[in-house]
């Protein structure tokens, strides 16, 4: 059973979330402030937090660093700052993700069950499926596969062997990417369905000295875009989320 930390001033917010909580079986524990909720997380580890930002006593901002002190749980903001500076602080300092209210509970169940789900495991998978492209994160390569065509009838333009229609082997090429495209597309997918500033990026991709360098990350983007999506100006795994960075969106019916 997933324990779940809800931290909210809103007693209104804590008891529906409880609530909707515990009927799809998640443990429950409820903090309306921020001391209260280190001290709660630190007797009952939590494997989730959802955190508002706007409490009585301290910064939600600092309750996230206090808690990525020690712990890896994910951290779902939840809070009605709108404000892109908010968000791409409280991403910085360590949330996994951010919902802004009011929401819908099956939105936030969602991103629950993504972060649940990338715990522990982002880091393990070696190979991951994008579409007709396989990344294979330790060899470093993009790999594109195409069916073969079905080979043809016999000489003198009779009717194809039905043999010949069976599925045939995959071709496989390579996707050239530049060890920039490479350093980010890794970053990316080692954090699937994760929301990460652009901030991140800029100092995991390229340094700490780049962090203001969102035009390198931009172009970087539209360049894997055009390499890896089948629409780059409709795209499918490579998302931006407008005003705070970009996410790794899998595909629920393609496998990792």
């Amino acid at each position: 059973m997933t324990r779940v930390l809800v931290v909210d001033d809103e007693p209104q917010i804590l008891r529906a979330l409880r609530i909707n909580l515990r009927v799809r079986e998640y443990q429950v524990d409820v903090a309306a402030t921020g001391t209260e909720a280190l001290a709660m997380a630190a007797r009952h580890p939590p494997d989730l937090v959802i955190l508002d930002l706007g409490l009585p006593d301290l910064d939600g901002v600092e309750v996230i660093q206090g808690l990525r002190g020690w712990t890896k749980a994910p951290i779902i903001v939840l809070s009605g700052r709108a404000d892109s500076t908010d968000k791409v602080e409280a991403l910085d300092a360590g949330a996994d993700d951010y919902i802004t209210k009011p929401f819908g509970v099956e939105e936030l169940l969602a991103r629950m069950r993504a972060a649940v789900r990338r715990t522990g495991t982002a880091g393990d998978q070696p190979r991951i499926r994008l579409g007709d492209l396989i990344v294979d994160l330790a060899a470093k390569r993009v790999i594109r596969q195409a069916p073969v065509p079905a080979s043809g009838g016999p000489a003198g333009g009779g009717p194809a062997d039905p043999a010949g229609a069976e599925d045939q082997p995959a071709q496989a090429d390579d996707v050239r990417l530049t060890p920039t495209e490479w350093h980010l597309l890794e970053v990316l997918l080692r954090n699937p369905g994760k929301l990460l500033s652009r901030n991140q990026l800029l100092t995991e991709v390229w340094g700490p000295g780049y962090a203001d360098a969102t035009g390198n990350l931009r172009l970087y983007m539209a360049q894997l875009r055009r390499k890896l999506e089948p629409d780059p100006a409709r795209p499918r795994w490579l998302i931006t989320e407008p005003g705070m960075g970009y996410r790794y969106q899998p595909s629920p019916d393609e496998d990792t």
